[in-house]
């Protein structure tokens, strides 16, 4: 692999210096889905995109656009399409990451401590989230002249911590491994005394609201440790939330890219970025829900097609599915496939699964495939070891509700799941060079 500093990739230009340090922050800049979105939202601004309200009448014609419904956000392009039956190209990843979440009536008050009642989102590695000094960031609807409106929250001063009890106080944690109950052990302090805190009013302290106009909230922890890189050549990045923002700011990247580049086939170019993936996709705003298939179909319509022409142009294209693959780990080689090793800075990773854990098929693994090879960056591909369960992603919902021809990807990761991951520095270079060519077509 060449060195780093001056590694690029053609014809998008990505290079492993502004890959991976945008990212880092990216990640910094984007502690909750509702950030994720608004940090996306000001990089598709910058490219010349306009921002769609799902409530207003969408202008006719050839553009490109983005909406944000809570924290999902799909953009797209139809500039390179010659009408509105041409193929579609989509990338779909998710903005959510596990986490600690805040529950309506936190205020709780134990042994001289005042804490805060929390549930674990999505599969936390709840372990990695011991001993860390914790923000707050998220959604809030507060009461307003007009009705109910929502306003972001990031507190980034170190007002959390989960404290880990120490070995002395329970000595099995040595022969037994630590074992930590989520309703027992998961609710970080935040203050001294016998008496419950009063969350609301921290929240309406920090809007400059009155407590009685807190209506409600989405509210999760993140770790206030930065994104960095890291490694003796600094050729990896360690930070919050890269699964799978590291896919939603690779897939931005290439939207953005794409849509100045006019591909050989006419193409419509979307990115569809989801909530809720770490927790079944089903809400108003995942990728179960017909946020995607209403917005296509409304895009179809404002270029003066049916629904006809919307189904001939899933029909013709390709969806492709990201989200962080493993890359196979040291200390653990054994609980990967053998025959399938996964290389972190080995470039983007083809995942397959014959459970349909993953939707990737001959067909729409021979595109992603192609696009891998237009970009001229390496292809992995990745299994799971045959007597392990899989995961999975966005990528058979979609496929399922759409109807078109999907690939799962991703790139490697060590720790996910944790408070804080690992990927490849080089392949947030290959990844956006990759995406890119997938959304223009060679």
């Amino acid at each position: 692999m060449a060195d780093s500093s001056t590694l690029t990739y053609s014809p998008s230009g990505f290079t492993t210096d502004d890959s991976a340090d945008g990212l880092c922050i990216y990640l910094d800049a984007s502690p909750s889905p509702f950030h994720a979105c608004e940090t996306t939202a000001a990089m598709l601004d910058g490219a010349g995109f306009t921002r769609l309200d799902e409530t207003d009448a969408w202008p006719t014609g050839r553009g490109r656009y983005y909406l944000v419904r809570g924290g999902s956000l799909i953009a797209w392009s139809t500039e390179h399409a010659a009408d509105a039956a041409s193929p579609l190209r989509l990338i779909g990843a998710h903005t959510d990451s596990p986490n600690l979440r805040v529950k309506p009536r936190p205020d709780l008050a134990r042994a001289g401590w005042q804490l805060l009642g929390v549930e674990v989102y999505g599969g936390a590695l709840e372990s990695s989230w011991l001993d860390r000094d914790l923000g707050l960031s998220g959604r809030v609807a507060v009461r307003g002249a007009h009705g109910i409106q929502a306003q972001l929250l990031r507190v980034d001063d170190p007002v959390l911590r989960v404290s880990q009890l120490a070995p002395h106080l329970d000595r099995s944690v040595r022969t037994e491994g630590l074992k930590l109950n989520a309703q027992q052990h998961m609710a970080p302090h935040w203050g001294l005394g016998e008496e419950p805190g009063d969350f609301i009013g921290f929240v309406a302290d920090q809007l400059d609201v009155a407590a009685e106009d807190v209506l409600g909230w989405d509210f999760m922890t993140h770790d206030l440790t930065p994104a960095r890189r890291t490694g003796l050549r600094r050729d990896t990045v360690a930070g919050a939330r890269q699964d799978n923002l590291a896919t939603s700011y690779a897939a931005t990247r290439a939207l953005i890219a794409a849509v100045d580049v006019e591909p050989v086939r006419p193409t419509i170019q979307v990115i569809a970025l989801f909530d809720h993936e770490e927790v079944g996709s089903v809400s108003e705003r995942g990728a179960a829900s017909s946020l995607l298939m209403t917005t296509l179909e409304r895009m179809t319509a404002s270029l003066g097609g049916s629904r006809e022409d919307l189904h001939r142009s899933i029909a013709g294209g390709v969806i492709a599915s990201g989200d962080m693959a493993h890359a196979t780990h040291p200390n653990y080689a054994d609980r990967h496939e053998p025959q399938h090793t996964i290389a972190m800075n080995g470039g983007p990773v083809l995942k397959t699964n014959t459970g349909l854990k993953y939707a990737t098929d001959g067909m729409g693994g021979a595109a992603f495939r192609l696009a891998c090879e237009q970009a001229g960056v390496p292809c992995q591909d990745f299994v799971m070891r045959s007597d392990l369960p899989c995961g999975s992603t966005v990528g058979p919902i979609t496929s399922a509700l759409t109807g078109g021809s999907t690939v799962d990807f991703g790139a490697p990761t060590l720790s996910m799941h944790s408070t804080r991951e690992l990927t490849g520095a080089e392949d947030q270079a290959m990844y956006a060079a990759a995406l890119a060519c997938f959304l223009s077509p060679a």
